[in-house]
């Protein structure tokens, strides 16, 4: 059982994610011009950061945690609906980047717009005292999550070695 600042903090985690999800969720709903779901947005995102090289579904798959197989069907979507391109590599004719098209790159915009708005907003609310220390907490909890990702990849991996 946990005790009440436990309880507090678990229940205040739970509800930001949910509110951030819907948030997104209205957006994109919201926007008329977009025909992304949250997830494809944020797969196109990624493909964004990789710059003009682009990036293999490898590189997808690891960053969302994902299989190759999720991936190589959401991007086939994303290249159906014109906002990513798959090229061969020049050094390796096995290996494809995803490379975000023109459509792919304005969807970007908005959707970085969107969060920029978000944060701006959200600062507005907090006192210059607080930021450090929220800046502080959510780096402390970017930290725990990825370490217990990361232990639990180990142990996933571990039991399919056995």
């Amino acid at each position: 059982m946990l005790d009440v600042y436990s309880q507090q903090l678990n229940d205040l985690l739970v509800d930001s994610y949910r509110a951030l999800q819907k948030v997104e969720e209205k957006m994109v709903k919201g926007t008329q011009s977009i025909d992304l779901s949250i997830s494809e947005m944020h797969m196109l995102e990624i493909t964004g950061k990789y710059g003009e090289e682009g990036c293999t579904i490898s590189d997808l798959a690891q960053e969302l945690q994902i299989t190759l197989p999720s991936v190589t069907v959401a991007i086939k979507k994303l290249e159906r609906k014109g906002y990513v391109q798959k090229i061969k590599s020049e050094q390796d004719a096995r290996r494809v980047h995803v490379v975000p098209t023109r459509a792919g790159r304005r969807m970007n915009a908005v959707h970085r717009y969107f969060h920029e708005q978000m944060v701006r907003a959200f600062i507005r609310e907090i006192s210059e005292e607080e930021k450090p220390a929220l800046l502080k907490a959510m780096q402390n909890l970017n930290a725990f999550l990825e370490k217990n990702m990361d232990r639990m990849d180990g142990a996933a991996n571990k039991g399919q070695g056995d």
